[in-house]
């Protein structure tokens, strides 16, 4: 051990006191023990806690599956003709009305195959996690990571795009909402987000009812709008300003209308949100009630199936009354559609507010979806150790909580970056989906060349076409969108993936010193003597606990050490010291007058670790406060000395500590 620049230390000790001093023994202990302010208030928020054993009874039917998956695939129908719209209609003109429908096939005939492709990965995988297990287990832990950061990132987006179109849904049916368009998603975020970390059983209960009426409101939307073209037609609507402009009056002939192929496939790209939310369900298998697989694959087919007939029928009822997006979001075009549909009359006016609400309810709890994936997720990759392990944790009623609030602190400033506006948040959406998609099936096309399995050649056209589909949409995307966006997420995902790296890299690093030659060291020979050294600043309660603590401890030597810092304070300390008779714990007085209290203790330990026979324990007495801004009023002298300690071998540091504000009996202080 290097000595000390300074001054070396002189000590003395108080002698040794023969005359015992009895002691009153504490009261037995009450096994009542009160529960923080903070836990009632959990307890009062988010319900009593959930058992372990309870996990099993969390599981979900397909009922309410549906509300906690689906919501995010369902959703998109309401703003996917919208985003179309906005791409098509100031290059195309009018003509953008002829392509819709013609984009939105191609869009459903996506969806198709996806679906077809994730009832391979759900029946194969039934344990959940979806594309990161299935590209781990085919193609490697690292290529897993990309999958699983693109998938994380794009439910970062689903919350932040969801709670900004449910917000212009509510803001286009009252409009003097307008002005709080932030604070009103903000406030969704934290709305959904305390949903969730209930539980995920009661958080489906209360999403099933928007799910069930957003898709009740939009079979009324498309029976009476289908019954209204067929039956005399409907009326084109009136465009306001701040409108976007629409280019030309006429259609286009050929194939494309007159539109360029670029101009197509951009708005392709646009709609591709539709389609996104489909591996929600995949990743969360393990939610389903028994048998897991089966109930997930019967729910991914209605989800699909449902939310082709409310694309489709949106877009088509769009080409029947034209309507045009704005600038500002709102009015919504499934707003414009609405009131074509229901009309002016009372009850147009009941219906057309019932579509709003339904909407924004659908819209905003689309991020719920998220929410049931994000931290499950986040667990698969922490448990992998990629990211931190506070993520494997299920919290008060047995969901991920550290996953729920990550997730919502990340929406949330995304929401504040881009002011919660849609067309800002959409060239970020859907590229990191479809490139888990594209992960997911190849992963699954490999998989069925590995195994070889019944059925595993149908299995391997679906998924590998599936793959190829995937790989040209997120071609599409990202090109199409790079300019306006896309290219960000091309930044995010490796950076993520280099991070998660590196954090893995501690982790086995961390894993692999903590592992060494553990049995031997467990097996090592006990040191012959131990010796307890009780840090003392001052004689009070909390150094009166540390004796205590030290007498129980029964070593073969003990002995309390000051560092003076002040010699008068050290005087008057060793005079009490002797005044009240502390016999067995003979105090030694070290004197520092640099005043590196830190060096000065660990030249006391190193002094009675120099025989090399001996393991020394040193008691550092500290103060707890009942209110954290308290801590702020001391310094952290301690934590500074058991981190400089903890690199000497066998010298082991405890905490001793004393709860300032708690009412302890008294006793009187000695040694016998």
């Amino acid at each position: 051990m290097a000595q000390s620049t300074a001054a070396a230390p002189t000590r003395r000790r108080a002698p040794d006191v023969v005359h015992p001093v009895p002691v009153a023994l504490p009261p037995a202990p009450d096994v009542d023990v009160p529960e923080s302010l903070g836990y009632r208030l959990k307890n009062r928020i988010l319900g009593p806690p959930l058992h372990t054993e309870q996990l099993e009874h969390e599981r979900l039917g397909i009922p309410t599956a549906l509300a906690v998956f689906a919501s995010d695939n369902l959703s998109s129908s309401a703003y996917a003709t919208e985003e179309i719209l906005r791409v098509l209609l100031p290059v195309a003109g009018v003509a953008a009305f002829s392509l819709v429908l013609p984009i939105t096939t191609a869009l459903l005939a996506v969806l198709f195959l996806l679906i077809l492709s994730y009832r391979e990965t759900i029946k194969e995988y039934p344990t959940a996690g979806g594309a990161y297990v299935v590209t781990r287990d085919n193609f490697g832990i690292l290529p897993a990571q990309v999958a699983g950061v693109a998938l994380l990132t794009d439910y970062v987006l689903t919350v932040s795009v969801s709670v900004a179109a449910g917000t212009d849904a509510l803001t286009s049916a009252v409009r003097p909402l307008a002005p709080w368009h932030v604070p009103i998603a903000l406030a969704f975020i934290g709305i959904i987000t305390l949903g969730n970390l209930r539980g995920v059983k009661e958080s489906g209960k209360v999403f099933a009812v928007p799910t069930y009426l957003f898709i009740g409101m939009m079979a009324v939307l498309l029976t009476v709008g289908v019954s209204k073209v067929f039956g005399g037609g409907l009326d084109h609507v009136h465009v306001h300003e701040g409108a976007i402009k629409v280019s030309g009056d006429s259609i286009g002939t050929g194939f494309l209308y007159g539109a360029g192929l670029w101009l197509v496939l951009k708005a392709f790209a646009s709609g591709g949100a539709a389609v996104t939310g489909v591996e929600a369900i995949s990743n969360g298998v393990t939610a389903f009630r028994r048998p897991e697989w089966r109930n997930a694959r019967r729910t991914l087919v209605i989800m699909g199936s449902a939310l082709g007939v409310m694309f489709l029928g949106l877009s088509y009822l769009a080409t029947q009354v034209h309507p045009v997006p704005y600038f500002e979001g709102t009015p919504t075009v499934i707003s414009q559609i609405g009131k074509a549909v229901f009309g002016d009359g009372t009850s147009g006016h009941i219906l057309f507010f019932g579509l709003q609400a339904a909407t924004m309810l659908i819209l905003v709890l689309a991020a719920n979806t998220s929410f049931a994936d994000f931290p499950r997720l986040a667990s698969f990759q922490a448990g992998d150790s990629f990211m931190p392990k506070q993520l494997t944790k299920r919290g008060h009623r047995l969901v991920f909580s550290n996953g729920i609030i990550s997730l919502a602190l990340a929406a949330a400033v995304l929401v504040i970056a881009t002011e919660a506006k849609v067309d800002r948040l959409i060239p970020l959406y859907a590229v990191g989906v479809f490139t888990s998609f594209t992960m997911s099936q190849s992963g699954m096309a490999r998989h069925h060349l590995r195994h070889k399995e019944d059925g595993w050649r149908r299995g391997l056209l679906v998924n590998g076409v599936g793959a190829v589909v995937s790989l040209v949409v997120a071609i599409i995307i990202l090109t199409t969108k790079f300019t306006h966006g896309a290219w960000i997420i091309c930044i995010i995902i490796p950076v993520m993936v280099y991070f998660l790296t590196r954090l893995n890299n501690q982790y086995e690093a961390e894993k692999r010193e903590l592992a060494h030659d553990a049995k031997t060291a467990a097996e090592a020979p006990v040191f012959q003597r131990h010796t307890v050294l009780l840090l003392v600043e001052q004689l009070d309660r909390a150094t009166a606990k540390g004796i205590r603590y030290a007498r129980s401890m029964l070593p073969d030597e003990m002995r309390a050490v000051h560092i003076a810092v002040d010699l008068e304070a050290a005087e008057r300390l060793m005079d009490d010291w002797l005044r009240l008779g502390l016999a067995r714990m003979p105090l030694e007085i070290v004197d520092c007058p640099d005043r590196r209290i830190v060096r000065c203790v660990m030249e006391v330990v190193s002094e009675a670790l120099a025989d090399g026979r001996t393991e020394v324990t040193i008691l550092v007495p500290r103060r707890e406060y009942r209110r954290s801004w308290h801590r702020l009023l001391h310094d952290h002298t301690g934590d500074a000395i058991a981190k400089q300690l903890s690199r000497i071998p066998h010298a082991n540091v405890t905490f001793v500590p004393f709860l300032l504000g708690e009412h302890e009996p008294e006793l009187e202080v000695g040694v016998p």
